[in-house]
């Protein structure tokens, strides 16, 4: 069989990172100092690479991230109490391994949906699926999916999520539909999904937020036992920019 007859076969056969990967071989006259075994090998390494390329693209395209924001571009300079120590921790992702929740709470501006963002990026570069959400929208998405009869599905495709994200918690009060609804998402995740929550609010008035005393006592255990806390403070680094 010659070169071309393979190629074709690898095309045929929806192999497109071993495709690239011959052919780029055959051009450069390579494969000619290499034996069957290496040849297989680099070209089965370009295949898994262009698999994995192509699925973290899709995670994190289904992400719907808020910023294309990454670890390593977290300004550790600015006066803001950032923990670097804990942030490099939390890069591993083991928190979502071990179902553990993270809560990034302080003022306006000072990067919080930004470091969300962020560990949301690194646990699609991992393999783990995430959604990210603007509170206030979710609740909107969700009242509407309760108007049309999806509501379930909707609840059933965010637990399915390795990493939930809940960006600007608490910028109103909570209705009894709404308190209804984290309840059953947060009772969904217990123990078995990671969350992360951006807040400007401290978690101490979280209890006031959420409202109705037996139900935000649910929430707020389930949510703050054990969680990682990334607390920040300073202005606003809009301002700083400026």
């Amino acid at each position: 069989m010659n070169p071309q007859q393979t190629l074709e076969k690898m095309k045929s056969l929806r192999l497109p990172g071993m495709l690239q990967a011959y052919s780029s071989s055959i051009e450069s006259q390579g494969h000619l100092q290499l034996t069957a075994d290496e040849l297989l090998s680099i070209l089965v390494d370009a295949e898994w690479q262009d698999r994995s390329n192509k699925k973290v693209a899709r995670l994190t395209h289904g992400a719907a991230f808020r910023y294309l924001s990454h670890l390593s571009e977290i300004n550790y300079q600015a006066a803001r109490d950032l923990d670097k120590e804990l942030l490099n921790r939390l890069a591993s992702c083991q928190f979502i391994q071990q179902k553990e929740n993270i809560l990034i709470t302080g003022p306006t501006g000072v990067g919080k949906s930004f470091i969300a963002s962020a560990l949301g990026h690194q646990a699609c570069a991992m393999g783990y699926r995430v959604a990210y959400y603007n509170t206030a929208k979710l609740f909107t998405r969700l009242h509407g999916a309760r108007a049309d009869n999806s509501l379930y599905k909707e609840i059933a495709r965010i637990e399915k999520q390795d990493l939930l994200i809940l960006d600007d918690f608490g910028l109103q009060n909570l209705d009894k539909p709404q308190r209804d609804i984290l309840m059953e998402i947060i009772e969904d995740r217990h123990n078995k999904k990671s969350t992360i929550i951006a807040s400007q609010l401290p978690v101490s008035t979280w209890y006031e937020v959420i409202g109705e005393g037996t139900i935000a006592d649910a929430i707020l255990d389930r949510l703050v036992h054990g969680a990682h806390r990334v607390s920040l403070s300073g202005e606003s680094l809009r301002k700083v920019k400026k």
